[in-house]
């Protein structure tokens, strides 16, 4: 094991002196997948100790970003639709959540938190969670840290149609001239991420390779990066190989 553990060491050196002068994201959104798993694979008792795991991990990821210069990072803890867990799973993860989310904004870190999400689904616990750690980061310089909890990018879109009628409602635009003034940056400028930069790196843990719903709209243009590891077991090696998978592609933005 301690061979093991200086020759990843060693590696890990390595592969961060290779990136010194790489292209950088800066923004990465992470999916953090594969805690449930984890904790059957480790005998746990019940899922919560998967979901304990990973939320103890969300730390060594920000500071690894940190290291990489990375400005924005938006971490999916929970989406829309596992809103439908079991009561019992769902509150404990909730209270899980909540717990990181409090001690992400102590005032010994310099992240600032804001989440992102239909905080309208989520219980009054956690919301007040949610407010309470963005307004008491709202002044740090650190790193932008998004948590999306109750997160769907399907209701992100629709909320920002939403919000945009609702806006122009108020100014008594009618729907004609709505129908000739919308365009994308109209749209982009009511997501839950306005006035940030769309994500340059997406990555998602526990080998599945699909998005599942996150962000939609902004990761238009994203590089994805899809790591086998379970998120409880994602290594600091495994990110990056991710930024510099990253480094290595020809952005096209589409074209």
């Amino acid at each position: 094991m301690a061979l093991r553990s200086l020759v990843y060491g060693i590696y890990e050196r390595r592969l961060a002196r290779s990136l010194a002068e790489s292209p950088r994201p800066r923004h990465v959104g992470v999916i953090l997948d594969g805690n449930r798993r984890w904790a059957r694979a480790s005998g746990a008792r019940d899922v919560s100790q998967g979901h304990q795991a990973g939320a103890d991990h969300i730390a060594d990821l920000l500071a690894w970003c940190e290291e990489a210069q990375v400005e924005v990072v938006t971490l999916w803890l929970l989406s829309s639709d596992n809103l439908s867990r079991s009561a019992a799973e769902l509150d404990a993860l909730l209270g899980i959540i909540e717990d990181t989310v409090r001690q992400l904004a102590a005032p010994a870190n310099t992240w600032r938190i804001h989440p992102v999400g239909a905080l309208d689904l989520l219980p009054d616990s956690t919301v007040v969670a949610l407010k309470e750690a963005e307004e008491n980061t709202r002044d740090k310089t650190g790193l932008l840290v998004n948590v999306a909890i109750g997160y769907g990018g399907r209701r992100e879109i629709a909320d920002a149609v939403r919000g945009l009628l609702q806006e122009h409602a108020i100014r008594g635009t009618s729907l004609e001239e709505v129908a000739t003034l919308l365009d994308v940056e109209h749209i982009a400028g009511h997501l839950y991420t306005k006035g940030q930069p769309d994500p340059d790196l997406v990555i998602r843990t526990s080998g599945e390779q699909r998005l599942g719903g996150f962000l939609l709209w902004q990761s238009a243009h994203s590089e994805f990066y899809f790591c086998d590891a379970l998120w409880p077991d994602f290594r600091k090696i495994d990110f990056l190989r991710a930024l510099r998978s990253y480094a290595q592609r020809h952005r096209r933005f589409g074209s």
